[in-house]
């Protein structure tokens, strides 16, 4: 079993930074796919950014060059550096992680409790 537990949410001004991160505990090793999910007010759940097991990382199109996930040497902490916040950002973020490759959004096997992040003036 893997627990992921999610810290970092807030409320933000547009344009303005914020960094998620998420403590991973448990049978780390057996996971292949980490990465980060959210799910916008009236939206459903969509994967935003991963780290795959070979090491490079995918993004959602709307948020490639924005935002930038990555993840501590040994595992325990997978964090999403969010620059450049706009009102459509404003979700609930779930850290996620999957026991597969490349896995689809319900192949994620574990997911955190969600931490709201809400952009606004």
């Amino acid at each position: 079993q893997v627990q992921l537990v999610e810290s970092g949410g807030g409320l933000v001004n547009p344009g303005g930074t914020l960094r998620l991160s998420c403590v991973v505990s448990g049978n780390i090793d057996s996971l292949k796919t980490v990465g980060w999910a959210r799910q916008g007010p009236g939206n459903r759940r969509e994967p935003i950014a991963a780290i795959n097991s070979d090491g490079s990382n995918s993004y959602l199109d709307s948020v490639r060059g924005r935002f930038t996930i990555s993840r501590s040497a040994a595992k325990t902490s997978i964090y999403l550096q969010m620059n450049r916040l706009t009102l459509e950002d404003t979700a609930v973020y779930y850290c996620i992680a999957a026991r597969r490759e490349y896995p689809t959004l319900s192949q994620y096997d574990y997911w955190g409790q969600g931490a709201q992040v809400t952009v606004s003036s």
